[in-house]
């Protein structure tokens, strides 16, 4: 069902697409773009770790943002960081041995835990609950996901 509502998608987006009148430059531009993307290789995200970096106005660099990845291709932390290179809040992720995400840790600036989130998904392996709960852990929230499809 919700593969199927992918596909539906994809096929909605091509007849919106032919029906609309082109240019030969747009259509040109078009094929490009997707033959740029196809051939383009997928970054290997297996012990990766990514560093966004800002540059002020006096040519200064300051971290902004990190992102670790483990052995597996799954992000296990990322670290947000104010103009100043201060830490403004950190996110650990665990990961279960179904290789879905089990648990977000969210701390704050003084890496003091905030809040933590524990999933149950459903038969596609998408989530399909979010439950939040405080450091104590009491549940204090709880967010449900709703996958629609599309049919034609």
């Amino acid at each position: 069902m919700l593969l199927a509502g992918f596909a539906g998608l994809s096929a909605q987006t091509q007849t919106q697409t032919q029906t609309q009148p082109q240019t030969q430059t747009q259509t040109q531009t078009q094929t490009q773009a997707q033959a740029q993307d196809a051939a383009s290789p997928r970054i290997n995200k297996k012990n990766l770790v990514v560093k966004e970096w800002n540059t002020n106005a006096k040519g200064n660099r300051v971290i902004d943002h990190i992102t670790t990845f483990n052995a597996d291709g799954h992000k296990i932390e990322e670290i947000e960081y104010d103009a100043f290179g201060k830490q403004r809040w950190r996110k650990r992720f665990e990961w279960g041995e179904n290789g879905r995400q089990s648990r977000e840790l969210v701390y704050d600036e003084r890496n003091k835990l905030v809040n933590f989130k524990k999933f149950d998904y459903n038969e596609f392996g998408k989530k399909k609950v979010q439950y939040t709960y405080d450091p104590k852990g009491r549940l204090t929230a709880t967010k449900v996901y709703e996958y629609i499809t599309q049919e034609e």
